[in-house]
């Protein structure tokens, strides 16, 4: 009988990444297609992992990304550029990690979600669906991004937060507390960590009472 060949195999090439994890050039022990990726051919160099997972579906890590520690990509999961997967972070589905971007501790990429860039997924932090987490920006704590919403340019969302819908998120705008946003509504400076908000006229509302109040404040200190 004819042993079954793996489909990942660990290189003799090798490197200490910068938390000083020794890393293996991961290295396709058999031809099989990626659903993204087309046919990757057997002896196709990939990225850096610190070691192997049996049940990683059609997986790949590639460039000079690297996945430590018990950090899980699965499915038809990319893992590319110089990102980094670490921690006990899963990155499944369809996920695509990309560019210097991080997912750490026991946050979750999964579906078609895409994260970029300089983005940071770490905590506990979730982000699924067809959502995008790009640029500087952060999702962590326990927040959730999801559907069709998108987190950009240096905004944050944490804490138990919440964006989802066709939200988009970005700017400066922070995102916190139990807040979520969801709908076709676009934050792009606004910090809110109390409120939920699903349309552009509520964040305008808001953000209007906020300023009445600032001024009524100052108003009463120079009394």
């Amino acid at each position: 009988m004819v042993k079954k060949q793996d489909k990942y195999v660990l290189g003799k090439e090798s490197k200490i990444a910068p938390d000083g994890t020794k890393l293996f050039r991961l290295v396709a022990g058999t031809t099989f297609t990626h659903k993204t990726l087309g046919v990757i051919k057997k002896g196709s160099l990939g990225g850096w992992v610190e070691c192997l997972v049996k049940k990683n579906g059609d997986a790949w890590v590639s460039g000079n990304a690297w996945v430590s520690g018990n950090a899980w990509v699965s499915g038809d999961a990319w893992v590319s550029g110089d990102a980094w997967v670490s921690g006990d972070a899963w990155v499944s589905g369809d996920a695509w990690v990309s560019g210097d971007a991080q997912v750490s501790g026991d946050a979750q990429v999964s579906g078609d979600a895409w994260v970029s860039g300089d983005a940071l997924v770490s905590g506990n932090a979730w982000v699924s669906g067809d959502a995008w987490v790009s640029g500087n920006a952060w999702v962590s704590g326990n927040a959730r991004v999801s559907g069709n919403a998108q987190v950009y340019g240096n905004a944050q969302v944490y804490g138990n937060a919440q964006v989802y819908g066709n939200a988009r998120v970005s700017g400066d705008a922070r995102v916190s507390g139990d807040a979520w946003v969801y709908g076709k509504i676009k934050l792009t400076s606004v910090l809110c960590s109390r409120f939920s908000f699903e349309f552009d006229w509520q964040v305008k509302l808001w953000q209007k009472k906020e300023k009445e109040f600032e001024a009524e404040v100052k108003k009463r200190s120079k009394k």
